[in-house]
């Protein structure tokens, strides 16, 4: 089966087809940077970083564009209140939003345009869209003559005659259409401004993607991302003015994911709902908080209940069992070929339009095989042992390289930093056993609950203790 992926444009499955074999071109709307990032952010970067990663396991070679908004009327409005340049509060928030996303464990964008770095582009576009008296200037500002493009709507499946609700407002008694928005804003006193041919100014937000799309991926590049809010007006507007410009298709595919719901309403700053997204790393955890936002479709709303990140960090620790004992049972033996059925079965999920909740439950699958193997592989089964040793691997490379589950990561962290404290809990234990053998039950109870204080699960055994770092200890001490 080849991979089909749901296209917001044509309503429909497909098969992909890269306009290049071997090769893709993404192209997702990134950060407005006048604020830290919210959950809602973190599950759209997700979904698209969970696409590159599986694209680049499927064998193609992906170049991944995701851009910055720099100039807006939020970084304006903030700059202001704070009576600093609207630059030193976008390289902060760029900052603040790479950071955050390493610590999510997105990968790098390969390329990562910004709106401010990219004027020249913006302005020849709007001049060939007036040149085509396809855009007019009126005191300064541009505005694009939307009926002019006679498919405008047919990405948010609206008629053009019922659009009035969503057009861009600005005093339409010097628009020729109410329809019609701003490719350029006229320079306001105060604001940032660049020249132009028809005046002084900056950019609209729509004609920046357009742009800067246009300039690093070319005309019909084979993804274009972003959430489900963005298809009107946003990606709606950058399709009109650049297939208006170029009599050529902008994007091939394009992908939306579903909003973050509170309970029963969306998530939204004007009532107070939002979850800052590292608050939520630092809770729970990056490869808990990516599970969560995998265990819905990424078509579908998902809902911010406790119960469900609960449930999210339990998996994930189910994950990471396995595998921190999988390690210590399997050793060095030789992989046998007893993923390859789950491993299927995964590739088989992620073909149907990235399917990330049906191949998590594959993982699922996978684990609960290789626990029904552990007991035999410890006791010397050198066949269970290779079995072991494949599910594992097998893990690690569809869990961690291609969800981003930070599985082996979490034990490695654990295990070295119990390298490090070996030497205290070693001395703890033995002061327990001493107190179990003079049955001094209470001192034995003592000493194990301050062994979970600092993060270390023991588990009595016929053989004697065996003891590990919580993950979640081990994440705390390195951050």
């Amino acid at each position: 089966m080849s991979l089909v992926l749901y296209d917001t444009l044509t309503r429909s499955k497909k098969p992909f087809e890269p306009r290049e074999p071997g090769k893709v071109s993404m192209y997702v709307c990134g950060p407005t940077v006048q604020a830290e990032a919210h959950i809602g952010h973190g599950r759209s970067q997700v979904v698209f970083d969970v696409l590159r990663r599986y694209l680049v396991y499927r064998g193609y070679a992906v170049l991944y564009v995701c851009n910055v908004t720099d100039i807006d009327d939020k970084i304006i409005m903030r700059a202001q209140r704070e009576d600093v340049s609207t630059f030193e509060v976008a390289e902060r928030y760029t900052k603040v939003w790479n950071d955050t996303m390493d610590a999510l464990g997105i990968l790098p964008a390969d390329i990562q345009p910004r709106a401010t770095g990219h004027i020249l582009e913006m302005q020849e576009l709007i001049q060939q869209l007036i040149d085509q008296d396809k855009a007019y200037a009126v005191e300064g500002t541009v505005f694009f003559r939307v009926r002019e493009f006679p498919e405008y709507g047919k990405l948010s499946n609206r008629n053009i005659d019922e659009l009035l609700e969503g057009a861009e407002t600005v005093a339409s008694e010097v628009k020729d259409d109410p329809l019609d928005f701003a490719l350029w804003k006229a320079a306001k006193p105060g604001e940032p401004s660049w020249p132009a041919p028809w005046g002084e100014g900056r950019p609209g937000w729509h004609i920046e993607c357009s742009a800067m799309a246009g300039r690093h991926l070319g005309s019909g590049f084979d993804i274009h991302g972003g959430g489900l809010d963005l298809v009107f007006p946003h990606h709606e507007n950058e399709i009109a003015q650049y297939e208006a410009a170029h009599d050529a298709t902008f994007a091939r595919t394009w992908i939306h994911n579903g909003m973050i719901r509170m309970g029963e309403e969306k998530m939204s700053k004007s009532i107070g709902n939002i979850v800052a997204l590292s608050e939520a790393i630092d809770a729970l955890g990056p490869g808990p908080l990516r599970l969560w936002y995998l265990s819905a479709h990424h078509r579908s709303p998902l809902t911010y209940e406790d119960e469900r990140l609960e449930e999210a960090a339990t998996a994930h620790e189910r994950f990471t069992t396995f595998l921190r004992t999988a390690r210590a049972v399997a050793g060095d033996a030789e992989p046998s070929d007893a993923a390859g059925p789950h491993v299927n079965a995964f590739v088989a999920a992620m073909d149907d339009d990235l399917n990330a909740p049906k191949a998590v439950a594959v993982l699922h699958e996978l684990v609960g095989a290789g626990n029904d193997l552990l007991k035999r592989a410890e006791a010397g089964d050198a066949a269970a042992a290779a079995d072991v040793a494949s599910l594992a691997g097998a893990l690690v490379t569809l869990g961690d390289e291609v969800l981003g589950l930070d599985v082996a990561s979490e034990v490695d962290r654990a295990q070295r930093l119990a390298g490090v404290i070996s030497p205290i809990v070693e001395d703890l234990l033995e002061q327990r056993d001493a107190a179990r053998s003079e049955k001094d039950f209470a001192r034995a109870d003592a000493i194990r609950d301050r062994l979970t204080e600092m993060g270390i699960a023991v588990e009595d055994r016929p053989g004697g203790s065996r003891w590990f770092v919580e993950p979640s200890a081990a994440r705390r001490a390195a951050g």
